[in-house]
């Protein structure tokens, strides 16, 4: 592809010698990503459900947690109240997530985060061989293997933080 971008997360996938794919996702005038997004993955042979989100919250004792998840499935309040020991969890505000990530909203990567950032992976994204994550770069997305993706991010929980 002639459009080559790099961010944090595209150097982490060379270095560690993951295949990906850039995938251009045109910006409306207002910068924000199309909103028929899922025709766009699904003309490029990608499963619309594929994509990864990544979620930001926020917990009672200041933590920022980041939830990576497939499919349409809702976060689970409950549940990551419970696995986090946290009685407070709000989502994070449109302004936190740039200084809490070093990436803006809608192209926030389940990888390549700071250090501070506690990350959580849902098991929906093992319902998929390929996945689509944030790049880092707002108007492109990456395509790569579930498992590749789920190796980059070993060591961290993994669960049912979704529900269907």
């Amino acid at each position: 592809m002639t459009n080559t971008i790099s961010s944090p997360v595209t150097e982490l996938l060379e270095v560690q010698g993951i295949d990906f794919q850039v995938i251009e996702i045109p910006l409306s005038e207002d910068k924000k990503p199309i909103r028929n997004l899922e025709e766009l993955l699904h003309s490029e042979g990608h499963d619309p459900n594929s994509v990864v989100r990544s979620v930001l919250f926020k917990t009672g004792s200041d933590q920022f947690v980041l939830l990576a998840t497939a499919g349409g499935g809702r976060a689970d309040w409950g549940t990551l109240r419970k696995h986090l020991g946290e009685k407070k969890l709000r989502m994070a505000e449109f302004n936190e997530v740039p200084e809490a990530t070093g990436y803006v909203v809608g192209a926030v990567p389940p990888v390549a985060l700071p250090e501070s950032i506690k990350v959580l992976l849902d098991i929906s994204v093992d319902s998929f061989e390929n996945v689509v994550i944030g790049s880092g770069v707002l108007g492109y997305a990456l395509g790569l293997k579930a498992a590749d993706l789920q190796q980059l991010m070993g060591g961290i929980d993994k669960g049912q933080f979704v529900k269907d």
